[in-house]
């Protein structure tokens, strides 16, 4: 990655700054309790925790107008349980303080709306004084699209092709790829077994937050 100028590095939120899997499971479970439908277990919700309401509330299978029906509740359930066993990845602090050391800025591309992102976010220290911040309805479009990737870097004052991407999904890699930046796949995030990752062709695989570091040449 040497040969590309480096100025910013823009993460994805849940799946790869922070493990955030154990609330929406709660607000997942509790809704299934409200309903008289089975528990699903971390196994299960946990590889699907990228996907967002959608995803997590498709596991009870219900059909369409069902789920629909739960998302507010669920997504109530959630907003008033963020943080309760939410944490940042091993490794996510020292990473952070290194890019920061380095004059490399910082930023976060998510779905997540944001009446709960940015409630979500100060509950950690380590991402406050991340100001820029495009969530799923910043702007008209989300991921996949490069939209919210291209709105971030002219936040931050960096040109595209010298930010790299980071995240766990593939919309996350294609909305990378397609705005020209470097895209790094988040191996230790939220993958399912359904997930094909070789084929998202992302620029670097990493197994652990410490091994961007590594690929960008920085000390810890």
């Amino acid at each position: 990655m040497n040969k590309h100028p480096v100025a910013a590095v823009l993460f994805d939120l849940d799946g790869t700054l922070l493990d955030s899997a154990p609330d929406l499971g709660f607000a997942l479970n509790q809704v299934c309790r409200e309903n008289g439908l089975p528990e699903i277990p971390a196994e299960v919700f946990t590889p699907v925790a990228s996907h967002g309401s959608r995803g997590l509330l498709g596991l009870t299978q219900l059909d369409e107008d069902a789920l629909l029906a739960l998302k507010p509740r669920f997504l109530d359930i959630y907003r008033n349980n963020l943080a309760l066993h939410s944490k940042l990845f091993d490794g996510v602090e020292t990473l952070l303080s290194s890019l920061r050391r380095n004059q490399i800025k910082i930023g976060i591309v998510t779905n997540k709306p944001e009446f709960l992102t940015h409630p979500l976010i100060a509950q950690f220290e380590a991402l406050q004084s991340i100001s820029v911040v495009v969530c799923g309805d910043t702007l008209e479009e989300a991921k996949p699209s490069p939209k919210p990737l291209y709105y971030a870097a002219e936040q931050l004052t960096v040109d595209p092709k010298d930010c790299v991407y980071i995240g766990d999904a593939e919309r996350d890699i294609v909305a990378g790829r397609n705005a020209g930046m470097v895209t790094v796949l988040a191996e230790y995030g939220y993958i399912s077994s359904t997930d094909q990752p070789q084929q998202w062709l992302a620029d670097y695989t990493i197994a652990h937050p410490n091994a961007l570091m590594e690929l960008l040449a920085l000390p810890k």
